[in-house]
């Protein structure tokens, strides 16, 4: 596996992007809330979709369809912001990531998590932990803190500055 070994039984919230099931570790989750508009930042990476007011607090919220190259996520009954909790240079901070829908928190123990998929050099797997089973369905772990570079992470945290915030919404 990749720098972070999975050497434990832990628990999973799944959610799907397209038609995919993917997985982050329950500990890094803080809510799910129904979509809401963001409002749009300028200059701001084609993923970052805006940033939305949590209990008075400025959240960039990221399209993880558009970062994984799928077409942008579109709004419907399912469509959600999982609210994640990350470290950037040592700090915690909040970040909503879109999800078509979520599913439910499951349990994988470690020895049923594969690592991920080595398809030549030219496909970078480093943002996911491993390939875990729920029932019959292959379920995509990520490591959330290397879903973004370091320029990704950088301009998200421009975006908690309120004083940049457009009046736009999506």
């Amino acid at each position: 596996m990749n720098a972070k070994v999975i050497n434990e039984t832990r628990q999973y919230l799944t959610f799907k992007l397209d038609h995919e099931t993917y997985g982050l570790d329950i500990t890094q989750v803080k809510e799910v809330l129904e979509f809401t508009e963001a409002t749009k930042v300028p200059r701001m990476p084609e993923f970052m979709r805006g940033v939305i007011n949590l209990r008075g607090g400025v959240v960039p919220v990221v399209d993880l369809r558009i970062k994984f190259d799928m077409a942008m996520t579109e709004k419907n009954i399912d469509t959600c912001i999982v609210i994640l909790d990350l470290i950037i240079d040592e700090e915690n901070t909040l970040l909503g990531a879109l999800a078509d829908s979520v599913q439910e928190v499951i349990t994988i123990d470690y020895e049923q998590i594969l690592p991920p998929p080595r398809i030549g050099t030219r496909l970078n797997t480093e943002f996911i932990k491993g390939i875990g089973k729920n029932n019959d369905e292959f379920v995509i772990i990520l490591d959330i803190d290397r879903v973004f570079s370091c320029d990704d992470l950088t301009a998200l945290m421009k975006s908690e500055d309120p004083g940049i915030m457009s009046q736009g919404s999506l």
